[in-house]
């Protein structure tokens, strides 16, 4: 299965007061959501499933896709690894699966996937890593496919 991991782009600092879930891109950030989007356009498959945090940055950063996707609760900035597989049904699902997200959630899950000893791997503002499973030799893996920022699109 292929799972492919967006962390929303560049937001705005929240103002004193204001729910987090409400802040929304920055002009910057909304050209890094259409640079990674054009791009994931071209590569995800017709099929894939897209799921997307409730928070606003999250959703502004996956309309630029411009397909179908579904808002989950349990994909807030708040949820853990445990949340982000089990939405994505890894490493189960038939479809790609991309996930709009959060740091430092989607760090933490790439750095278990892939076995590293460390919490987490940073991920840049609007970048999207694509894992993907595969059995080797009988023993299942995790590989990455691909990395790429908004400045590498």
């Amino acid at each position: 299965m292929d799972l492919v991991l967006w962390r929303h782009a560049e937001a705005e600092d929240a103002a004193e007061g204001q729910d987090d879930l409400k802040r929304p891109l920055t002009s910057r950030g909304e050209k890094q959501a259409a640079r990674v989007a054009a791009w994931l356009d071209r590569q995800l498959p017709e099929g894939a499933r897209i799921l997307c945090s409730p928070a606003r940055r999250c959703e502004q950063t996956v309309l630029a896709l411009g397909r179908k996707y579904k808002v989950r609760g349990e994909l807030a900035p708040e949820a853990t690894t445990a949340d982000i597989l089990d939405a994505a049904q890894w490493p189960a699902a038939r479809q790609a699966v991309l996930i709009v997200g959060h740091q430092p959630v989607l760090g933490e899950v790439i750095a278990q996937l892939l076995g590293l000893q460390q919490g987490g791997c940073a991920i840049r503002k609007g970048a999207v890593w694509w894992l993907r499973t595969r059995e080797r030799d009988g023993h299942e893996q995790t590989v990455v496919v691909t990395v790429q920022s908004p400045e590498s699109v």
